[in-house]
Order: structure tokens, then sequence, then C-alpha cells
């Protein structure tokens, strides 16, 4: 069976994937996304592909049914991080005053991620797929800590994703690193 890689070859991203799959001799083919256009950002694009990149990134890889794409930490992280940082630690250790501003504005980004996040879900048990890999695990951390914000009720709107974050806290091995 051919692969599919989604981009174009002279992207450094895209071009990384290629030059691994030509070192294991694997079978693929290029289908070209028009960066002119931003096809990759538009939503026709990314409703037609939902499935390959929901972010709406290249480059994404199918290979039969199942497709791998690109997850910058930044999608999910700087948002969490920038909550976290202005509801618990700045006012906290530091005796200053939550930008509400700055968090409103990555409630926003993290909304959007989360959004995502619930289509997946709807289809898999975890991010990756029907199996736990380091996609959910990585983000034990900072969804522990979002639940100790004011702003832990962003969950109700994704019960899928609420479901998920209380699976993976209540993970064995999250318990114990808790």
């Amino acid at each position: 069976m051919t692969m599919k890689v989604y981009g174009l070859p002279m992207s450094t991203n895209v071009a990384r994937v290629l030059v691994c799959l030509e070192e294991a001799g694997a079978k693929y083919e290029v289908v070209p996304i028009d960066f002119s256009t931003a096809e990759h950002k538009s939503l026709e694009h990314t409703s037609r592909n939902v499935r390959y990149n929901p972010f709406g990134q290249v480059p994404a890889l199918q290979d039969g049914d199942m497709i791998l794409f690109e997850v910058e930490s930044h999608q999910f992280n700087i948002p969490m991080a920038v909550i976290i940082y202005q509801c618990l630690i700045l006012p906290v250790y530091f005796g200053g005053e939550t930008d509400v501003k700055v968090v409103e504005e990555n409630l926003e980004k993290l909304n959007k991620t989360f959004e995502v996040y619930e289509e997946r879900l709807s289809k898999f048990k975890y991010l990756a797929g029907d199996f736990l890999s380091l996609a959910d695990q990585s983000h034990f951390p900072s969804a522990y800590y979002l639940l100790a914000t004011p702003h832990a009720t962003i969950l109700d709107e994704f019960p899928l994703v609420k479901a998920w974050v209380t699976d993976m806290l209540a993970r064995p091995a999250v318990k114990k690193v808790r």
C-alpha cells in the first residue's frame, strides 16, 4: 500500500517526513497542498481533511486507515501555561494581579484546541487512537493545574475532553507522580 504525504516537498517539515520514508524504503505519494491560497488553513480544506490534520497544518501522513500529523505543543501548552501562570503562579507566588484580557485570549485558543480534541475523542479513546500514548500523557500536568484555576469549567463545554482528562488523572502512574 502506498502512503500519502500531504504537503509540499519544499516545506522543511514535509521534507523531514519524506527523508524518513526514503530511508525506510517506503512507497509514498505526495499530495500537494496549495500554500499560495492558504488551502491548508481554509475551512474547506480542514473540513474536507479534518481527519488528516484538524489544526490545518502540514505534513500529514496517511497509511491506510492510520493518520499521523504533527501536533505542535503550542496548540495546547502555550495557552495552558499562560492561564496557569496568570491564575496561579502570578497571584500566589508573586502577589501579582491576573490579567483578565490575557487569560480570555488564551481561553479562546484553548477552546479551539479542545474543539479539535472533542472531535478526535468522539472517534477514539485517546488522542492518537485507541491506545494510550505520549500525546495523552504529556497533557496531564497542565490539565491538573487547569483544574485548580477558576477556568476549569471550560471542560464542561467538552464532555469527551473532560472524561479524557478525568481518565488521565485517575491513572495509577499519574496519581503516583501528582
